[in-house]
């Protein structure tokens, strides 16, 4: 289950604002159970790109070599807008039944 949220929480970390890939890496990992290492995040850019959901570009760094940031396309807002929608009924349902399943 976590897999498959995963690249709508990067798509999420994409809606407002554009980002290099150690950024959404370091987020992700800083949010708690969601990866468990920087490195898993870039073969998941890599799809999302490939899918149309995102695009790259290079940017010059101050502290380094220039980084690739990822920008959400119109395709990758509309598939995260249909997501949220599908998760918000998800999440409502298993929260009934583990609120009130046990009362049968």
């Amino acid at each position: 289950m976590r897999r498959g949220a995963i690249e709508y929480c990067v798509m999420a970390l994409l809606r407002d604002r554009d980002r290099y890939g150690l950024e959404i890496a370091r987020t992700l990992v800083a949010s708690g159970d969601l990866v468990s290492s920087e490195g898993t995040i870039y073969p998941l850019l890599s799809r999302l790109r490939n899918d149309g959901l995102v695009e790259t570009f290079w940017r010059e760094s101050g502290q380094g070599p220039p980084r690739r940031y990822y920008l959400l396309t119109d395709s990758g807002r509309e598939s995260l807008k249909l997501f949220i929608e599908h998760w918000e009924r998800f999440r409502s349902a298993v929260d009934r039944l583990l609120a009130d399943g046990t009362r049968q």
